[in-house]
Parts: C-alpha cells; sequence; structure tokens
C-alpha cells in the first residue's frame, strides 16, 4: 500500500510539475541602442528593453532569452519564426501593424537632433544641405525622409558610429530616439561635452514588443505583464535605472 501511495504522489508531483513549467521565448534585440539595448560588460545583451521585457515575462509566468540579433534582420526573424518576440526600442506604425502584431505600448519617445557642442537649431529646416546620420530603419530616418528638407541623410548599421563621425566632424548632425540620445550627450564618457541635444521634433512615438501575425496568445501575456510592471512600480524604476528620474 505504502509502495503504491508513494508512486501515486510521485506521478502527482510530475504531472503538477509539468503543468506549471513556464513556457520559454526567444527574444531579439539589436544590442546599439543604449541605454534601451546594449552590451553589458559581459557582453550580454543589457539596457532598459532587455531588463523590461525580463520583467514583464517574469510577471505574466512565462521565460525568455535574450539575442543580439542586427537590425536589418530582426523582422525578417520573427516572421518566419527563427524569435518568438523582439524587443528593440521598435516604435508601432500603422505600417509595421500592416505585417506584425504588437503588444500594447511600454514607452514613449520623440525624435531627437544631436549636434556638436557649442551648436543648435530649432528645426529640421536648417539642416537643408547638412549631413544627417541616423540608424537604418529607425523612426528618425523615416522623420528625415518624411521632412524632406534637402539633408543629406547618411544611413549606419550602428548609431554609434553615427555618432562617432559627428564628433569626428564627419556629418553635421545625427537623429535618434531622445533617451538614445541622452546617453550619448549625458552619459558616454567618451563624449563628455562634445555633444548637444539640439532639439524633439516630431509626434510622440510608441515601443511595442513585435510578435507575428496571428499570436494572440503571445499578444495577450505581453499585455498582461506590461501591466503588471506598470502598477507594481517595477516601470518608472527602470527608467529611473537607465536614464534618470522620471
Amino acid at each position: 500500500m505504502f509502495r503504491k501511495i508513494t508512486l501515486a504522489l510521485l506521478a502527482l508531483t510530475l504531472c503538477c510539475g509539468q503543468a506549471v513549467a513556464a513556457e520559454k521565448y526567444t527574444v531579439a534585440s539589436d544590442c546599439t541602442w543604449p541605454p534601451m539595448e546594449m552590451l553589458g560588460d559581459d557582453k550580454q545583451p543589457a539596457g532598459f528593453g532587455v531588463e523590461y521585457i525580463r520583467e514583464v515575462a517574469k510577471a505574466a509566468g512565462f521565460e525568455v532569452e535574450t539575442l543580439n540579433i542586427a537590425w536589418d534582420g530582426i523582422f525578417g526573424g520573427v516572421a518566419t519564426g527563427k524569435y518568438d518576440i523582439v524587443a528593440s526600442s521598435t516604435t508601432i506604425t500603422e505600417e509595421r501593424k500592416k505585417q506584425f502584431d504588437f503588444s500594447d505600448p511600454y514607452y514613449e519617445v520623440l525624435q531627437a537632433v544631436v549636434l556638436p557642442a557649442g551648436t543648435s537649431i530649432k528645426s529640421l529646416e536648417e539642416l537643408k544641405g547638412k549631413k544627417v546620420g541616423g540608424q537604418i530603419g529607425t523612426t528618425g530616418i523615416f522623420v528625415m525622409r518624411k521632412a524632406n528638407v534637402g539633408a543629406d541623410i547618411r544611413e549606419y548599421n550602428d548609431v554609434g558610429l553615427a555618432i562617432q563621425d559627428l564628433v569626428s566632424g564627419r556629418i553635421d548632425a545625427v537623429i535618434c530616439d531622445d533617451p538614445v540620445a541622452l546617453y550619448y550627450v549625458n552619459k558616454k564618457a567618451d563624449y563628455a561635452g562634445k555633444l548637444n541635444l539640439s532639439f524633439k521634433t516630431g509626434d510622440p512615438e510608441l515601443y511595442g514588443f513585435t510578435v507575428r501575425k496571428g499570436r494572440a496568445d503571445l499578444v495577450a501575456k505581453l499585455n498582461e505583464g506590461i501591466k503588471k510592471v506598470r502598477e507594481s512600480g517595477t516601470h518608472d524604476k527602470l527608467i529611473e535605472k537607465w536614464m534618470g528620474a522620471n
């Protein structure tokens, strides 16, 4: 009898273990967008967005493995099912919503124009004839093209390379999301005193986590996690940690 009870309890334990085992999803992040997505000292993905998706997963009861994936291949990877989620400061746009599904927004940004220290402008029109850099495929580039002010737009695989060219005098300005601009202007030691966030422009943009079309189940989990992260105060703590006081 004892043996039968023991076996029954063991079977029940195994079944329960299987029932509560957390699902695990692969997350793709382009870690060239500090302080949102970057590589830490251990060369592993780090930053506000990387930590945020981990907190969302924890709150919603699933697990994530985050991989550093180049921006130009990140959406093709999620479309084909190679990755489950893109967590890479992706602005929710009507054009992107035709191809992918998005979570609820988790962060709001504006576009910012970075210039050499001691210089400033008040409008995009003042960039006419200037060389303006930005990361390929980002909304900063879209904003410059839409403005059509006659600037020479230079696209880079990494916004850090654009900033480097700006400091070296090879281009005149860089356009990027404002938290990224603030990081390079205020926190990147190599560029201390060399840059100026001249002004912010455009309509507010909302970041969302991106998934393949038809993944309503995953979107629901992400939204549950985002809601809990906000309600718990973790959202504000992460902003303070990576970008300063909210």
